[in-house]
């Protein structure tokens, strides 16, 4: 499982021209499920995404969890991470969990870092999605469990 975390000022998720989800500071987050991934990976890296300290303090030092600076999160699922382009140009996808078993994980992921105090958005499962983000460093990290 592989979570890449960017942080933003703002992220807004549109389908089909509709706005569907948008958080202010925080994280955007692009959840990439693999074959035979499990729910407790899944919790592990919604604990990781939110204990993350990827702010600034007061001091202008990186030591602060979207937790801790009231932040929220958007996480949408992206199949695409699992992309293996090794071999010739076109990239494949065969590591990458199948949907059914995929949406429950993600469904995990999300439900887990709510748990874990972070507010949430999600994006619609499966949909052609359009993501407008300003990425604040840029800060960008990729998780995997």
């Amino acid at each position: 499982m592989k979570a890449l975390i960017q942080r933003v000022t703002h992220a807004e998720l549109s389908v089909n021209g509709a706005l569907v989800s948008s958080v202010k500071r925080g994280y955007l987050v692009f959840l990439g499920i693999q074959k035979g991934d499990t729910r407790e990976q899944a919790e592990y890296l919604a604990a990781k995404t939110a204990k993350l300290r990827i702010f600034e303090d007061e001091n202008g030092k990186i030591n602060r969890s979207v937790l801790e600076v009231g932040g929220e999160a958007l996480a949408v699922s992206q199949f695409t991470l699992l992309a293996n382009a090794s071999h010739g140009n076109r990239p494949d996808f065969l590591e990458a969990e199948v949907p059914a078993l995929a949406e429950p994980l993600y469904d995990c992921y999300c439900e887990s870092l709510r748990a874990c105090g972070v507010p949430v958005k999600k994006g619609i499962f499966g949909a052609d999605m359009k993501i407008e983000l300003l990425n604040d460093g840029p800060f960008t990290i990729l998780l995997e469990k």
